[in-house]
């Protein structure tokens, strides 16, 4: 099921969101789509709704389309679809290829993720390439080297489509079915190829070989002979493509017979334009050598990959299980209940909110910072949907004076300013570990507050036996100890629907 259209729209991390959304309990279900959507920061609402009424829905909208989760904008009487690709469709064509499934959405502003590219590093080298033999070497030979660019760039494209890396340029060359690059002639030839040598797939040998043509390619015309040798050799590569598709799959591949033509371009060059240079050993070893280091690169690089990808997906099956929302419940409320009296000191968010949230820190506790990252988080996610109280362990008989004045700072500032500062305090803490500048940006007078409901509230914590920190409480039920703090995320909007919690 590719998403790559929707996903580029929503401006969305496609491997996070793939990701996220594989590993969903209910993965592949609408809910799974509609949970991992808002883990991601777009905001959405899922309905069954009756055709009759889609004029009433907002110009931009999601539903199924051709059995594939697709955003929909309306241009007057027709219909853009984001998909696998985008593709018009007017009202009738769209009512009978979708279903009644509806998701409106709003996209809250999210920072995006860098990823970081290997295309800018490559382009940098063809670039020297292509500049050196424009200088260096004679026309023929210039060609000769862009048309081994060229392969490499195909070869490359076709290697990371095989670890789920949709293609722009080979979905452009070979054309998509039905808008599904998957199920293209290209992808049916390149997917069920059956060579397998070392792992390696016969266009995995493609990259080998246009690799390796591109490096010899720098040392025309030495390496003339060796070149034409190889170019020879590539025709039982020709022959054997050409069979497959006429004969084995009765389809032709347009990416393959692109990679072909190139092939065949150059044998024809090296037969023609190359200067005969007798045999000479030494270049001939370096050649072997040559190939076996990039063959051997490439079955690295191959391997790899498919271990990362056996990884990726099986820890997507496990998470699968992990976030399973009725085990996370089983596990939270196994540990008896604790009730506090004081839900009033440091206490922050929505006061009539279902979902209470109770961290238990110490400002020195270097855990902490995360801890209270993951409820400041929260907090500005869901604004109206949670509360949190900060619970200090306080002291003051143990404590030195730096401590208590810090958590004087506190006090003051939350007592006399806005919420939004006082936890802008906290965060400021955990980030600079200073407490002259916590004091200066609190702007405290001399005078320290009255701690006398810090130094109750930790007795409180005492007494349930909340000594370690950081704790997590969510309505008095402590965070279970087999999840990390950081999987809270992915349960919020569950837990604020839960009555029994």
């Amino acid at each position: 099921m590719l998403l790559d259209k929707l996903i580029n729209y929503l401006k969305l991390d496609k491997q996070e969101f793939l990701f996220q959304f594989n590993s969903h309990p209910n993965y592949p279900s609408a809910l799974a789509f509609s949970d991992t959507l808002n883990f991601m920061g777009v905001r959405n609402d899922a309905y069954e709704l009756d055709k009759e009424y889609w004029d009433e829905l907002p110009e931009e909208f999601i539903t199924i389309v051709d059995n594939s989760f697709s955003l929909v904008k309306k241009n007057g009487a027709q219909y853009s679809i984001y998909s696998d690709k985008a593709k018009t469709l007017n009202k009738e064509e769209l009512h009978k290829k979708s279903t009644d499934f509806v998701l409106l959405f709003e996209k809250d502003k999210v920072e995006q993720k860098s990823v970081t590219s290997y295309k800018p590093f490559i382009y940098a080298i063809f670039a020297v390439v292509l500049i050196y033999s424009a200088i260096n070497l004679a026309w023929y030979e210039a060609v000769f080297n862009v048309l081994s660019l060229v392969g490499v760039y195909i070869s490359l494209e076709l290697f990371n489509q095989k670890f789920g890396n949709t293609s722009t340029v080979i979905g452009s060359i070979c054309g998509d079915t039905a808008g599904n690059q998957a199920v293209n002639s290209c992808n049916k030839i390149i997917t069920q190829d059956k060579t397998s040598i070392l792992g390696l797939k016969f266009s995995d040998f493609s990259l080998i070989y246009f690799v390796g043509l591109t490096i010899l390619g720098l040392f025309l015309p030495a390496t003339s002979l060796i070149i034409k040798g190889f170019t020879f050799a590539s025709v039982i590569a020709i022959g054997y493509s050409l069979y497959v598709q006429g004969f084995v799959e009765k389809t032709f591949c347009r990416v393959c017979l692109l990679i072909i033509s190139v092939l065949t371009t150059q044998i024809l060059i090296s037969i023609l334009l190359f200067p005969a240079i007798s045999f000479d050993l030494k270049t001939s070893l370096l050649s072997i050598i040559l190939w076996i280091a990039v063959f051997s690169l490439v079955l690295y690089l191959n391997n790899t990959l498919e271990e990362k990808e056996t990884l990726q997906k099986s820890n997507a099956k496990n998470l699968r299980f992990k976030r399973n929302y009725e085990l996370f419940k089983r596990e939270l409320l196994e540990k008896e209940k604790v009730t506090f009296s004081d839900n009033e000191t440091f206490f922050v968010g929505n006061k009539d909110a279902k979902l209470h949230l109770s961290i238990v820190s110490n400002p020195y506790c270097g855990f902490c910072k995360d801890a209270h990252k993951i409820v400041e988080n929260l907090l500005t996610k869901y604004p109206n949907d949670i509360s949190v109280q900060m619970r200090f362990n306080y002291s003051p008989d143990k404590q030195n004076e730096k401590f208590t004045n810090l958590i004087s700072d506190f006090m003051y500032t939350y007592r006399n300013k806005p919420s939004h500062e006082f936890l802008h305090l906290i965060e400021y803490w955990f980030e600079n570990k200073d407490e002259n500048k916590v004091r200066q940006k609190a702007g405290t007078n001399s005078a320290q507050e009255d701690l006398t409901p810090l130094v109750e509230m930790s007795a409180e914590n005492r007494n349930a036996g909340l000594n370690f920190t950081p704790i997590i409480l969510i309505n008095g039920y402590q965070f279970p100890d087999k999840y990390d703090r950081e999987d809270i995320y992915y349960f919020i909007d569950e837990l604020s629907e839960d009555e029994e919690i």
